[in-house]
């Protein structure tokens, strides 16, 4: 295998040495030439589209910033010399010397006008044939401002009748011949302008058309990028990917496309190629190790489900031992204290106490053996005839006797005399919810038992004003091993609520949680109270 490999080495190191960026069966010289040219091509497009843009730009300064400025200052030109001439015969029209004043002040400031936007026009660089006209306007307008001031100084002479006639006669003419001079330059500038926008409009047209051809080549070129990159080197990628797929897959015999190409896609067909003979001799020990590993497996899985039982066994007895040798405990206390005063009564009391809780413990420990069956064996269950009150109440007062300051309230409605059940699982069970609600209440705050029939069920229920389970725990909390995530610093393992749980399967029955953080919980059980004989001894081991 390993001369196989070399042998492929030898074959594709042409491909990693400089002089192979010369070789024109390259993909990547003929990608970088097509980038190059497609880099080139807008590059060109760029700079003819700049090109056109300032000639369309300047046919439009010229319109905006020549044409444009002679036309509006002919426009106003017109309309100041038509207000002059009004100031004109406004003048003969005045009869009193506030009217005179007046007229001889707009006629002052029209001239001022008119005097301004001649400056204007006449700084703006004229074609010889506007210019000529323009020359001429201005020397008739001056002809004309002489006529109109004798009229004005006839009129203020007090010559009125011969002022009218000289503004009817004279005046007249020569306004009349400087605004036609004044219309026949502004309409040779109003064709002009046209003509130049005519122009612009005929740049842009080419202009567009130029760009639009330039468009349309660099789309067609790199439409034949596109198409040669799909054909000729996409494709072959996707068979070689589908290839390595199927290799992936055990499919040794799938064929390998393309090991005849010269390029780098041929170099990585023929790598393919190797890998799929490393892949064949690689099989049978893949296949051997997947079998050490899954019997290593099943071994490290057996290891760890017996520390888990060991672990949860220790931890369940620990805490179920609890109640009784704190009843011993308290008791011999008692005894050691009362030793100088104690008589037969107290001795017999104490010693009766002290019996029971041993019991207490040898019931534990029968029912904590059953519970480990039942958590990770084959569930030892031994329904018999009982009476739930009594279960209930035993439960109840094996936790006042473990915790004196405790107060467990008992509301027990008329209940079935007899359930069908395992005493000591159910025991257990209770037990739990009841140790729970005072574990994770406030010292002193009461746990409520309550017991109801309805109709073929019995309901217990197991409320505290506890710490409450958050929202998010609700889902999980009859797993093995999950504790809230508000239970921190409190002793618990996670097992109690899923023996619990599995308890109440193992009678056909269901429970669940009502909760609020902070407030407290609500465990409610509900058995059948006709689990029939025949039932239960199918659920035995």
């Amino acid at each position: 295998m390993a001369q196989v490999i070399d042998a492929q080495r030898t074959e594709d190191r042409p491909f990693l040495r400089a002089g192979r960026w010369l070789d024109s069966h390259s993909i990547r010289v003929r990608l970088f030439s097509v980038f190059a040219l497609v880099f080139f091509l807008v590059i060109g497009l760029g700079i003819v589209g700049f090109v056109r843009l300032s000639d369309v730009n300047h046919a439009s300064e010229v319109i905006r910033n020549h044409w444009l400025r002679d036309m509006r200052i002919l426009g106003d030109l017109s309309n100041y010399m038509s207000d002059y001439r009004a100031a004109e015969a406004n003048r003969l029209l005045a009869a009193t010397p506030a009217q005179f004043r007046d007229s001889d002040v707009a006629i002052e400031n029209l001239g001022a006008t008119v005097a301004a936007s001649q400056r204007a026009y006449a700084e703006i660089e004229q074609h010889p044939s506007e210019a000529e006209l323009y020359d001429t306007f201005v020397e008739r307008w001056a002809a004309y401002q002489q006529v109109a001031a004798r009229v004005i100084a006839l009129a203020g002479a007090g010559q009125t009748p011969a002022a009218v006639t000289l503004y009817n006669s004279e005046s007249r003419r020569a306004f009349d011949q400087s605004s036609d001079i004044l219309g026949r330059l502004t309409e040779q500038t109003v064709l002009k302008a046209r003509q130049d926008s005519d122009a612009a409009a005929s740049t842009y047209r080419r202009a567009r058309a130029m760009l639009i051809t330039a468009m349309l080549l660099a789309v067609a070129l790199l439409c034949g990028v596109v198409i040669y990159v799909v054909r000729g080197i996409m494709a072959p990628l996707l068979k070689l990917v589908a290839c390595m797929h199927n290799l992936a897959g055990q499919d040794t015999d799938t064929p390998i496309p393309s090991m005849r190409r010269d390029d780098e896609i041929g170099a990585m067909a023929r790598a393919v190629s190797i890998f799929r003979d490393n892949a064949v001799a690689l099989a049978a020990s893949q296949r051997r190790l997947i079998d050490q590993a899954a019997a290593l497996e099943e071994g490290l899985e057996h290891e760890r489900r017996l520390t888990a039982q060991q672990r949860d066994f220790v931890s369940m007895t620990s805490h179920e031992f609890l109640t009784p040798l704190t009843i011993i405990d308290g008791h011999a206390q008692r005894l050691i204290k009362m030793s100088d005063r104690i008589d037969a009564v107290d001795i017999t009391e104490r010693g009766t106490s002290i019996r029971t809780a041993v019991h207490r413990i040898t019931g534990i420990m029968d029912s904590l053996l059953a519970a480990s069956r039942v958590l990770d064996g084959p569930a030892v269950f031994h329904p018999v005839e009982i009476d739930p009150a009594a279960l209930l109440r035993d439960a109840c007062q094996a936790h006042r006797d473990a915790t004196s300051s405790v107060t467990i309230t008992e509301d027990f409605a008329p209940l079935p005399p007899i359930i069908r059940g395992d005493p000591k699982l159910l025991f257990h069970a209770f037990s739990n919810l009841i140790s729970n609600a005072i574990k994770y209440s406030r010292v002193g705050s009461p746990v409520e038992v309550v017991a109801r029939q309805e109709s073929d069920w019995l309901i217990v229920q197991v409320r505290d004003s506890g710490i409450g389970i958050p929202a998010r725990d609700r889902d999980h909390l009859f797993e093995r091993y999950f504790r809230g995530s508000n239970a921190t610093g409190i002793a618990g393992t996670g097992v109690g609520l899923h023996l619990v749980s599995m308890v109440v399967a193992l009678h056909h029955g269901e429970v669940f949680v009502e909760s609020l953080e902070g407030v407290g919980s609500r465990f409610v059980v509900r058995l059948p109270t006709l689990f029939a004989g025949a039932e239960a001894s199918a659920l035995r081991a």
